[in-house]
């Protein structure tokens, strides 16, 4: 049971580690600084950064968010991103009963990183960036073919539906619908859940978008309905599929049947 605990508290330090290193990444890639070349600074002052400015978590709660040579507020999105990714390994630590380090539990925590990632730089710059997407989607191939997570036929059929459903998307429109990056990620989904969840995948994404538009639209924020980018919602619908796709399927089919 110690082990358990102890384990529990490992990953969670792990993912908030990451949540500290996505948000560097994030800031990095916008701005086309390399990530190993230079110390973090103050995206304001320019200041270099101590080590203690650095602690997750800690470091913004001491600081009282805010930058402690320019006195600069810094965005919440740090805390609300190491924090999440904390819970969110620490999530899949219990979900899956790991009580050790396993190629299965790397690959989620990668995903969950790599997600991420797509969610809050989608969110916030309206992009998928090719140099995330695609390197996931060879390093998640190479991890399902070494340790059997899909089946050939499946991821093939997974990418053939996923990508394919928003390749035809934007021939039809000639790209005024959706952007590239849809269809990287559509790839994305299909590598992950396979043939059958991506699926569910993609209906979870549409429902969402449209439960939030419609929200937007009575509370008359139109404007931001419409920019709202789709990427943000194929990121929740596909954590919603990989983790409970059993469940959500069973409980439609005791709906349907009974």
């Amino acid at each position: 049971m110690n082990e358990v605990i102890l384990f529990s508290v490992l990953a969670f330090v792990i993912g908030v580690i990451f949540g500290s290193f996505l948000n560097a990444l994030i800031y990095r890639f916008k701005n086309d600084i390399s990530i190993i070349s230079k110390r973090s600074f103050c995206p304001s002052c320019k200041e270099k950064l101590k080590w203690f400015h650095n602690i997750p978590l800690f470091s913004y709660l001491f600081l009282k968010g805010r930058c402690s040579f320019c006195d600069t507020r810094i965005s919440i999105q740090y805390l609300l991103v190491e924090l999440w990714l904390g819970l969110a390994f620490l999530f899949v630590v219990l979900f899956g009963g790991y009580d050790a380090f396993t190629l299965e539990l790397i690959r989620d925590w990668f995903i969950l990183f790599v997600l991420t990632f797509i969610f809050i730089y989608d969110l916030r710059y309206q992009l998928i960036l090719d140099k995330v997407a695609v390197p996931a989607i060879l390093i998640l191939l190479v991890s399902s073919w070494y340790l059997g997570w899909h089946s050939w036929q499946s991821l093939g059929l997974g990418i053939l539906v996923g990508g394919g459903f928003f390749l035809l998307q934007f021939i039809i429109s000639h790209g005024r619908w959706i952007g590239g990056g849809d269809i990287r990620l559509g790839v994305l989904m299909g590598v992950i859940l396979g043939w059958s969840d991506v699926l569910l995948g993609l209906f979870i994404a549409y429902i969402l978008g449209a439960i939030v538009s419609i929200g937007l639209i009575i509370f008359k924020d139109k404007k931001l309905a419409s920019k709202t980018p789709f990427g943000t919602y194929l990121v929740v619908g596909t954590l919603v599929s990989m983790f409970f796709s059993e469940e959500i399927i069973e409980w439609y089919l005791s709906l349907v049947l009974f």
